[in-house]
């Protein structure tokens, strides 16, 4: 198998749990997601336990990327990002399963040896959070760029003049996501587009 993280302590510690199995062997490591789809080209490991959260192209990309190689390629995410935006996202992707950093080892192992055979495993945190915004509304592009400049602490003004909108626009935009998040005000919103992955904290 594959193993994508950009840290080096968490790669030893995923190889020495993965190599504890008598049915798995790390074939291959890689530090972020350009080099993960080269060794995957290269390796054709029979899964990959893949980051999102990595420096030049990120888990997300390297997803895409790995599925064109192989749109059947197992794949199990890896990361610290439970919000069902970035879960949705994943899975719509291709990924074949969606773990928590937070997992113990034989839940990780688990995984691995189900995706080995193209069954799904979702975090049982995650399953919740899914279910908890099943049905909502989604944001938009355009949503999610303004979104991204209050994070910044841009006003209306600002926003306005960024995006080439009129200020009433942007206000607009505003009250549909405020809406959508079920936000009480701006900096509300940011928090909640954090927790659910639509915008990185």
């Amino acid at each position: 198998m594959l193993v994508v993280d950009d840290h080096p302590m968490m790669r030893d510690g995923l190889r020495a749990t993965i190599e504890l199995e008598t049915d798995m062997q790390v074939a291959g490591e890689a530090v972020d997601g350009a080099q993960a789809i080269e060794l995957f080209e290269a390796l054709r490991p029979d899964v990959t336990l893949l980051d999102l959260q990595m420096p030049h192209v990120d888990g997300l990309q390297a997803l895409t990327a790995i599925r064109k190689l192989k749109p059947d390629a197992s794949i199990v995410v890896f990361t610290i990002y439970p919000g069902d935006a970035r879960v949705t996202q994943a899975l719509t992707l291709g990924a074949t399963s969606y773990l928590l950093k937070s997992a113990r080892k034989d839940e990780i192992v688990a995984a691995i040896r189900a995706a080995a055979h193209g069954q799904q495993v979702i975090a049982a945190e995650i399953s919740d959070e899914l279910a908890a915004n099943q049905g909502r509304a989604v944001l938009t592009v355009r949503e999610l760029s303004l979104l991204r400049l209050v994070k910044e602490g841009m006003s209306n003004r600002l926003i306005a003049e960024s995006l080439f909108l009129s200020e009433d626009t942007v206000k607009t935009y505003m009250k549909n996501i405020l809406l959508k998040l079920g936000a009480s005000d701006r900096t509300h919103a940011v928090t909640i587009a954090q927790r659910r992955g639509f915008i990185d904290s």
